[in-house]
């Protein structure tokens, strides 16, 4: 396996001056070993993988060095914008190194939400023009595809991408997920919040752990899953908009969105259309750990930014933050009365159970279940 601290040094010593990026699961020792070793200039955790690429074309435009940026596969859809009108050879020929988690890949088994990226990252590469290699198991081999790879993103002046199948990097203890201070569990607080929803109420809540734990909640509470829930599994930060159109379409029915720091940040700019809509029974609840806990801990910007000010600046009408189970009892009753948008920030741990199990139900049966509901 891939040594972290060795693929980095190599980084440097061909010239990678500035790493960036969104966290991936299969990059997390990388990503991990970034978070905790390289300098705080020459690292950025970005909103999305599109923000990378722009990241890293400034870079090169202010010093004519390479960066690296790394992102989930899923990502390659937030990349593509600049990767055409920005660093393409026929724009302004910006080169960069791309590191690409290749969740979904070919012949292995994945989550449904990852299959189709997977079997199509390769020829989406293709056909961007973006050369690629396949990352070697070995040290050796993968720092000799690194050089080759800076090398030629240099001669062509232009993006390469590696691509990193699972189990490549070797796995420490050294950079597990640290404590970020609060005691209430995001798992505590989605169940308090499935206790005060009505039976009309409806939810869309983000990908990864929370659309897991809420799964996780019905089905101790009931057996099955809810009808009531649409598990947003993938489509990272895009869950707001989804509540949104279930709540224009459907005003005189609460909708709920359960957000994520990593995802709300990813596409903030969602926060200013709701606002600008302002539908009435619209909540929006964000369960702020400051980290992207699911696939290694690596920080947000969740605690650098107040969230409930600017969905208040953004034109939500009750905006309110929450850092305990009984502040947020009282909230949630508030809530379930006052005209929206409102938003909740519920601010809680950073860690969750490691046997947390996945939604049962095919992604199919559960939107089928979804829009029955909905019908009522």
């Amino acid at each position: 396996m891939v040594d972290p601290a060795a693929f980095y040094e190599s980084a440097k010593g061909c010239g990678v001056g500035l790493f960036a990026g969104v966290p991936d699961s299969l990059l997390k020792e990388f990503c991990a070993y970034l978070s905790q070793c390289a300098g705080p200039d020459e690292h950025v955790v970005v909103a999305n993988e599109g923000a990378g690429i722009a990241l890293a074309s400034g870079h090169y435009l202010s010093s004519s060095g390479i960066a690296l940026v790394y992102m989930q596969n899923s990502g390659l859809g937030n990349a593509v914008n600049p990767l055409l009108s920005l660093t393409c050879r026929d724009v302004y020929a910006i080169p960069l190194i791309m590191l690409i988690g290749w969740r979904g890949e070919t012949g292995t088994n994945d989550e449904p939400q990852h299959l189709a990226q997977g079997r199509l990252t390769l020829p989406l590469l293709e056909t961007l023009g973006i050369p690629q290699r396949l990352l070697p198991r070995d040290t050796t081999g993968a720092v000799e595809c690194l050089e080759e790879s800076v090398s030629t993103a240099k001669s062509l002046s232009a993006p390469v991408a590696i691509v990193v199948r699972r189990d490549t990097f070797v796995g420490t203890s050294d950079y597990a997920v640290v404590s970020n201070g609060y005691e209430m569990s995001r798992e505590e607080a989605i169940s308090l919040i499935v206790e005060n929803l009505d039976d009309r109420d409806a939810l869309v809540s983000t990908t990864g752990k929370v659309s897991r734990e809420l799964y996780e909640c019905r089905r101790l509470r009931s057996g099955v899953g809810s009808e009531q829930d649409f598990l947003a599994v993938g489509s990272m930060g895009h869950a707001s908009q989804i509540a949104l159109g279930v709540a224009l379409a459907q005003p005189e029915r609460r909708v709920y969105c359960l957000d994520g720091d990593g995802a709300l940040i990813m596409h903030l700019g969602s926060l200013a259309i709701i606002g600008s809509r302002a539908p009435r029974n619209f909540v929006h609840v964000v369960l702020n750990n400051g980290c992207h806990e699911s696939v290694g801990g690596q920080p947000t910007a969740g605690f650098d930014i107040d969230v409930p000010q600017i969905a208040k600046a953004c034109g939500y009408r009750t905006t309110i933050s929450a850092t305990s189970l009984p502040e947020l009892r009282t909230f949630l009753k508030r809530m379930s009365n006052e005209e929206g948008p409102c938003l909740l920030e519920v601010r809680v741990s950073s860690h969750s159970r490691k046997e947390l199990g996945r939604p049962e139900p095919s992604l199919l049966e559960n939107r089928n279940r979804f829009m029955k509901f909905l019908q009522q």
